[in-house]
């Protein structure tokens, strides 16, 4: 079919002619195509409370092969959803040059603030409990999210061992890199608008396998909520050429300071064996401070209470 509006155009011109079931997929495909690009023919079934049967027939009533093709179709509609030419006409037409500045950095400090007024404080502190007990800490994020999960499991691994950043640009490559994943372990996975079914298939993967899944998304109606346990979201969204990933940022590093201060004597001892490691085989660090004085003044004062 010749581009996203087509598709929605043929659902709408054809749903007359569908029977009651069919009727009910074109009408939750209509409003809901974001989440029904991620579905499988029976978790679609039963989110819209019809036959897995009725699910594989409706792309023919549409003209099309099969549900491959018709979730290639969505797919592509929500990768396609906000073009980046599109994005920057928005943002020309809304902010002059000299206003960038001001209304870029106000703009991410908003999310931050709305994103710590929505937080659900509850599933963060689950998130923190998780990450501390678990046996091994897989970290998913590809595309514009990769930085944000090579930072979250660069920290990480100094308060605690066995923090696996999963990087890959394929299915091959992930799954090669998760094939020891156990029910003990957590994954952790990262995606915003416009998500990746890279990393929404490692969830799968993760739920599929028992194991805990945490994931640090923008809303409650990101496809990746289906796999997961636990869901921290911070807001993204921004009319601009990129998506302002300050906020989730901002998450992780809460989420990041929240499990070294549980776990703050690991995180001295870890610092201070890296410190003789390096000194002992006469390794100049590259680094002004691993750690700020006061961070670890800090650490080593409530290691010291909790002591007492």
């Amino acid at each position: 079919m010749g581009g996203n509006l087509e598709l929605l155009n043929v659902i709408r011109q054809k749903r007359d002619g569908m029977s009651k079931g069919q009727k009910r997929l074109a009408d939750y495909i209509l409003a809901n195509f974001e989440k029904a690009a991620f579905f499988t023919a029976m978790e679609l079934g039963k989110t819209v409370g019809v036959s897995e049967s009725t699910v594989v027939r409706f792309p023919s009533a549409l003209g099309m092969t099969g549900y491959p093709q018709l979730q290639k179709e969505l797919s592509s509609m929500v990768q396609e959803k906000i073009h980046s030419i599109e994005r920057i006409e928005i943002a020309e037409g809304s902010m002059q040059q000299e206003q960038v500045l001001d209304n870029i950095m106000n703009a991410d400090a908003e999310k931050i603030r709305l994103t710590l007024d929505g937080i659900d404080r509850h599933a963060f502190a689950m998130a923190v409990d998780d990450i501390i007990r678990a046996k091994h800490v897989y970290v998913v994020g590809v595309r514009s999210c990769s930085p944000l999960a090579s930072f979250l499991a660069f920290y990480l691994n100094v308060a605690r061992p066995d923090v696996i950043h999963v990087q890959s640009t394929n299915s091959s490559e992930m799954f090669e890199q998760m094939i020891h994943l156990q029910a003990d372990d957590v994954v952790i996975g990262i995606s915003f608008p416009r998500y990746s079914m890279l990393t929404l298939k490692a969830m799968e993967y993760a739920n599929d396998t028992n194991a805990k899944v945490i994931t640090i998304t923008d809303s409650k109606h990101s496809p990746m909520n289906m796999y997961s346990s636990c869901n921290l979201f911070a807001r993204s969204d921004m009319a601009s050429v990129v998506d302002s990933l300050v906020a989730p940022l901002s998450l992780i590093n809460a989420l990041i300071v929240a499990v070294s201060l549980k776990k703050n004597k690991d995180v001295i001892g870890n610092i201070e064996k890296l410190d003789q490691i390096l000194y002992d085989y006469h390794f100049e660090s590259d680094e002004i401070n691993l750690l700020d004085e006061d961070v670890m003044t800090e650490l080593k004062r409530i290691s010291g209470n909790e002591s007492a």
